[in-house]
């Protein structure tokens, strides 16, 4: 099923059982799908679904790390829930030793040897998991490896 008609379906049973935290993330994740689409000048393939979802879930990432730093665990506790509920649509992360595994293959097959090569390798890596990994996650495996 389509992750918009996904969040719809889902959206309508929050609505239903009442529970208002989940009913406020949903329709949050919707208005980001469809300001999406107008900036696309259309609808969005699942891939690009995916991508706006990924981004809300590092906006929710974010905002956690600001608020552990201005000690704010009220805040903490609601983006931790939306972050909760935005994963659930999102692919499976993989682990950091699957994501070692890939970078050091793209490392091997573009010949990089030293960190002046970390774009390219970036840049590969991140196509090649399309939201299955953090980018933070990813840039710190090239670093290391690349070191």
């Amino acid at each position: 099923m389509p992750i918009k008609d996904q969040l719809d379906t889902d959206l309508k049973n929050a609505m239903k059982s009442g529970d208002k935290a989940l009913v406020s993330t949903l329709r949050s994740l919707k208005s980001a799908l469809k300001y999406a689409e107008i900036d696309a000048h259309g609808s969005l393939s699942e891939d690009d679904a995916i991508a706006v979802l990924g981004k809300q879930a590092k906006q929710r990432r974010d905002s956690i790390t600001e608020f552990e730093k201005a000690g704010r665990t009220d805040l903490i506790e609601q983006e931790q829930a939306e972050l909760a509920v935005i994963e659930t649509y999102l692919p499976a992360q993989l682990s950091e030793e699957e994501i070692r595994t890939r970078v050091q293959a793209v490392i091997a097959e573009q010949g990089v040897t030293d960190v002046k090569g970390m774009g390219l390798v970036m840049k590969h890596v991140m196509a090649d998991l399309k939201g299955q990994a953090d980018g933070k996650v990813v840039n710190k495996i090239v670093r290391e490896l690349l070191a």
